[in-house]
């Protein structure tokens, strides 16, 4: 197979959903999660293809996707509401420090949805980051049978965040959808400035390097490497499906894109395909598994600069469960 053709057809396809917003794309394949429990938790089941006469909801659902369809040309976490279904928040002004989320996905009737596609091991992909973007937590909420979703999450500051639900709901023809709301952490709020452009992130130990350019509507490579105690890491442990896997987030509007890599083996490179849909600042986020423990490299990547770009790192970022105000977090239910 020619991978680079495989990359820029897919990139295409993003480019065409996501329109404006559109991030970052394919790299290094899917892998077959392990057999035993990841974090805790048992593996997801298989994806089902279409609903079923046996799920209550799917009617409801199918009904939703076609009543209101999603907006052309938006990017994804835009909008609360988009193709007939809602971010629902019930807690949408946690405390500082350790808090609980609670919120729902809501059809067009107002129903909370209760059947999913899994998609990369689950069925709903949960984000929480600051306006910022000096906070970012990737949450794994419990879902009730009534489709309320529950995730502990430690926000270490006052002032603005975004929720992104990133999901597939189980209706047929239904598309993968990603929404976004605000949420509100009361005290007095500080911003941070944008992490200043550099070449590598230090992580817990680990030293990821993210070479590539990033060119507005125009498709290029980003490959990350890690290494570890100045080795490369050729291990890697799948984590979420993946050898990899990478959130964009643009600076201003918070426009998301979730993706994850195609192909390859554990390590140490890991390669994406980037599209910017604009000049400007932009912040990635690569989660990657090694020894047993999830860990977050952060940059900040400048699109339309004329030349390679070059990412910058977190300072150092913490192993997740570390409280830092800067630490990401891996959340499992």
């Amino acid at each position: 197979m020619n991978t680079g053709v495989k990359i820029t057809a897919y990139a295409a396809a993003l480019a065409a959903t996501f329109g404006a917003a559109y991030g970052v794309g394919t790299g290094v394949g899917p892998v077959e999660e392990p057999k035993k429990a990841e974090h805790g938790e048992h593996a997801a089941a298989p994806a089902p293809s279409k609903s079923t006469a046996a799920d209550g909801h799917a009617g409801h659902e199918a009904g939703a996707s076609t009543e209101a369809p999603a907006a052309a040309n938006l990017p994804g976490g835009l909008q609360v509401s988009d193709g007939g279904y809602t971010l629902a928040l019930e807690t949408p002004t946690p405390a500082t420090g350790k808090s609980v989320l609670k919120f729902s996905i809501k059809d067009a009737a107002g129903r909370k949805v209760t059947a999913f596609t899994t998609e990369h091991g689950k069925e709903l992909h949960f984000i929480v980051a600051s306006r910022d973007l000096n906070t970012f937590r990737h949450l794994h909420p419990v879902k009730a049978a009534d489709g309320t979703w529950t995730t502990p999450v430690d926000l270490p500051a006052a002032g603005g965040y975004k929720a992104f639900a990133d999901f597939k709901p189980a209706a047929k023809g239904a598309k993968g959808i990603t929404l976004g709301a605000d949420l509100s952490v009361p005290g007095a709020y500080a911003p941070k400035p944008m992490p200043a452009v550099a070449p590598t992130a230090n992580v817990d130990g680990y030293q990821v390097r993210l070479g590539g350019t990033l060119d507005p509507g125009k498709a290029g490579e980003l490959k990350l490497t890690v290494t570890k105690a100045g080795k490369p890491v050729t291990d890697l442990e799948p984590y979420l499906g993946a050898y990899g896997h990478l959130v964009a987030l643009r600076d201003g509007d918070l426009a998301y894109l979730h993706v994850h890599p195609n192909e390859g083996g554990p390590g140490p490179d890991v390669s994406f395909t980037a599209t910017a849909p604009s000049a400007g600042t932009y912040r990635l986020f690569l989660d990657f598994q090694h020894e047993g423990k999830v860990r977050t490299a952060a940059f900040t990547v400048t699109a339309g600069a004329g030349k390679a770009t070059a990412p910058a790192p977190e300072a150092t970022v913490p192993a997740a469960g570390e409280a830092t105000d800067d630490a990401a977090e891996h959340t499992h239910g």
